[in-house]
């Protein structure tokens, strides 16, 4: 990000060779561009992890997998909430479509997650 940044300086203040502050221009949107993709690929693989986790859990508490209709998100904030109130919780965001937020605010009992990037 900083090297894209320094590029996009000089592409703006260089005023004598237009091709080489284009050139720079062009490689400060690549490289901007590729880091949001980059990041977007650790999260949907921190996703993937968490998706597993919660269905690992689900099943250790109830010997059943997550329903298939609980959206990613939703899971993501069920991950909070503790073993008692996991299960119930899980059923009722799926029977009442609760959003993430709505389902924070349904936990009582937080389990802290700081492993997130």
């Amino acid at each position: 990000m900083i090297v894209s940044a320094g590029n996009l300086a000089y592409a703006v203040y260089n005023a004598n060779g237009r091709l080489n502050a284009s050139t720079c221009l062009l490689i400060s949107i690549l490289y901007f561009s590729g880091y949001f993709v980059f990041r977007g690929f650790s999260l949907r693989a921190q996703d993937r992890a968490i998706r597993a986790e919660e269905n690992l859990r689900h099943f250790v508490l109830t010997g059943k997998l997550l329903d298939k209709n609980l959206k990613i998100s939703q899971i993501i904030a069920l991950r909070f909430a503790e073993d008692q109130e996991f299960i119930t919780l899980a059923q009722r965001a799926l029977d009442e479509k609760l959003n993430r937020k709505e389902i924070k605010l349904a936990i009582q009992n937080w389990k802290e997650d700081t492993h997130r990037a």
